[in-house]
């Protein structure tokens, strides 16, 4: 009895032992879990202080890819800098390779084929297009596309740049090449090596207009040369594998195959002036394919970019204004906000704005031919067409 009794009290004493463990153990989770809340607490208060102090309503998700990728504009903009002068003269220096195959290779084909009608069209037409090439390139390189002036009150703006700290117009963007804000900025160009804005956004589309009428002129008017060059695939073989490594092992083996390991002198000499063709016919052959080929890649690439731009010239907008456009329809698109750009007047408006057609101008006078009129404007202020809406 008694060893039974002595049991049965050490069994309250284990059960009470037990259970201050459990409680020791649930204070120390307690605190554990308090610990934890007043960190997460202070982690959520930190947080949101620092949403506060960088809140705005704009931020979205393109605007912090672009300050993410702001390490790489700073190369871009520096190699900009950099290679525009070079992107000048390889325009220069192709396009007046273009123009001295007209002179060269094109005229006498035609005129050895008694063609002088087509040599008459070519004249006239080749040069209308050629002058305005040239005329527009070099405006567009040449012409300042405008800067804001630096006092405020010739402005009448409040906006002030947060990079060059000056005064901001309506449609004025800053330009990280340039590092100047300029009037209606379009793009900065490298085949110009200067921006395109205001002033000189006229002769850089009419440039590209005229730069891919010319090249597809070039491809239809040196087809038939090109085709006789090109499709004949024995001179095309000769032309462009003359004097290589893989010919000469081919002729080597064919020549060891009849006379055995040795090589006759008629083999050796035949080495020595190996291909099919002089040298003179080799590179007019290579010079045709190159025209041909030259212009037909120019022709695709400046199509689209001229399709581009002239889509943006009917919808009343550049190309920073693009993006900037699309921001605002999805940001207003939320709050079932239907967005209407400001600049937008129309197709044939826009066009007639943006080709500076007005004050006694004509279209045959002023585009079909090179002409050094100002933009309408001084591209610190711009009509709305929301104001100059006519109410239904």
């Amino acid at each position: 009895m008694n060893e039974t009794t002595s049991v049965q009290r050490k069994k309250p004493t284990n059960l009470t032992m037990g259970r201050g463990d459990y409680n020791q153990h649930s204070v120390e989770s307690k605190v554990h879990r308090t610990c934890c809340q007043k960190i997460l607490e202070y982690f959520r208060m930190i947080r949101f202080s620092l949403r506060a102090l960088t809140y705005n309503s704009f931020t979205s998700k393109s605007i912090v890819l672009d300050t993410a990728m702001e390490p790489i504009f700073w190369i871009v903009d520096r190699l900009s800098r950099k290679i525009g002068p070079i992107m000048v003269v390889l325009v220069v220096v192709l396009t007046t390779y273009v123009v001295s195959f007209f002179y060269i290779i094109l005229l006498p084909y035609l005129w050895n084929r008694g063609q002088f009608g087509v040599i008459t069209f070519h004249w006239f037409f080749g040069h209308w297009l050629l002058v305005n090439i040239v005329f527009h390139y070099y405006k567009g390189v040449t012409t300042p596309p405008g800067e804001p002036p630096q006092i405020l009150s010739d402005t009448n703006v409040a906006t002030i740049c947060k990079r060059c700290v000056g005064p901001k117009p309506p449609r004025t963007h800053h330009c990280s090449v340039c590092n100047h804000c300029i009037l209606k900025m379009d793009h900065h160009c490298p085949w110009l090596n200067n921006c395109v804005g205001h002033f000189n956004h006229r002769y850089f589309m009419l440039f590209c207009i005229y730069m891919w009428l010319g090249t597809l002129y070039v491809c239809i008017s040196v087809w038939d040369i090109f085709a006789e060059e090109f499709f004949d695939a024995k001179k095309t073989f000769y032309s462009f594998f003359s004097g290589g490594l893989l010919l000469k092992t081919i002729e080597v083996y064919k020549a060891t195959q009849t006379n055995g390991t040795t090589l006759s002198p008629e083999t050796v000499e035949k080495l020595k002036n190996m291909g099919g063709l002089s040298f003179s016919d080799g590179m007019y052959h290579k010079v045709v394919c190159l025209e041909f080929f030259l212009c037909i890649g120019v022709m695709i690439a400046l199509g689209a970019l001229t399709a581009w731009h002239a889509r943006l010239i009917c919808r009343g907008e550049t190309s920073v204004e693009k993006h900037i456009n699309d921001d605002e329809r999805k940001r207003l698109k939320k709050v079932n906000v239907i967005y209407k750009n400001p600049y937008d007047f129309g197709a044939r408006e826009n066009w007639r704005i943006f080709l500076g057609l007005g004050e006694g101008r004509s279209f045959i006078r002023h585009i079909i031919f090179p002409s050094s009129h100002v933009p309408l404007g001084s591209g610190l202020s711009w009509p709305h067409s929301l104001v100059h809406a006519k109410e239904p």
